[in-house]
């Protein structure tokens, strides 16, 4: 069921978003060569705990995943596109980091995503950050009111076709509320004037993923979480939860 909320909630969703965009900074502050992807998932932690917020990610077990999530973050390095568990592993020069965060205040969720390398950056993971953050802003800017879900999908996926790069099709955006996922779904390829018709107090998390490769397939790692591109291409990923409101779309996730 779709849910519109009222202007006091978007004002509180607001609030939780806040906290996601203030963690996802200092984590991207923290990345840097030797840092281990539990120590950036201690960084998001801590932002969590000083301001009064609770993590939807940290025990969240969907169908799909043998196991809860055992962390705050995701975190996905290079062919990572996804749902990367936070490990031991030490940041290097020139990977790409992906980083997925959320936040719950006062019973209310937000979620953003971003992408980074560290270090010296490679020419092509930038244009794949770039063109990913841009078809993240097309999105944003098809979210308005009278639009259709489906004019949202066709701005994301044809920036990302006329990039050369793959789309996980079966991985998108979603709705937002009281729960980290609600209806609607909303995906990163679709045909316009199709879907849902977009109404004040709808608030949405608007989220590309792309793959460098082209192709769209990708395959579970061991964890049973991770998605990881087939060809073994990198991905990049960029999100922001948005509402939907008679003044234009209002993304509720900047720090």
């Amino acid at each position: 069921m779709v849910e519109i909320k009222t202007d006091a909630a978007l004002d509180a969703m607001r609030a939780a978003g806040r906290v996601v965009g203030t963690a996802l900074e200092a984590v991207r502050a923290a990345a840097a060569p030797g840092v281990r992807l539990v120590d950036l998932d201690e960084v998001a932690r801590t932002v969590l705990r000083e301001t009064g917020a609770t993590s939807p990610f940290l025990g969240y077990r969907p169908d799909f995943a043998p196991t809860p999530f055992p962390a705050v973050l995701c975190v996905s390095v290079n062919d990572a596109i996804v749902h990367g568990i936070p490990s031991t592993y030490a940041l290097r020069d020139g990977d790409l980091v992906s980083v997925d965060c959320g936040a719950i205040v006062d019973g209310w969720a937000g979620d953003a995503a971003v992408s980074f390398t560290v270090g010296t950056p490679r020419p092509e993971d930038v244009r794949l950050m770039d063109t990913t953050r841009q078809a993240l802003e097309a999105g944003i800017a098809a979210a308005v009111v009278g639009a259709r879900i489906g004019d949202i999908a066709h701005a994301i996926g044809s920036i990302g076709r006329a990039a050369g790069y793959g789309i996980a099709a079966d991985f998108g955006g979603h709705g937002i509320g009281r729960h980290m996922h609600e209806d609607p779904a909303v995906p990163n390829e679709g045909r316009p004037g199709r879907g849902l018709v977009l109404r004040h107090g709808l608030v949405i998390a608007i989220e590309p993923m792309f793959l460098a490769g082209g192709g769209d397939d990708y395959y579970p790692a061991a964890d049973g979480w991770t998605l990881r591109t087939m060809d073994g291409s990198r991905a990049a990923h960029f999100e922001h939860t948005v509402a939907i409101t008679n003044d234009g779309p209002r993304v509720l996730t900047l720090p």
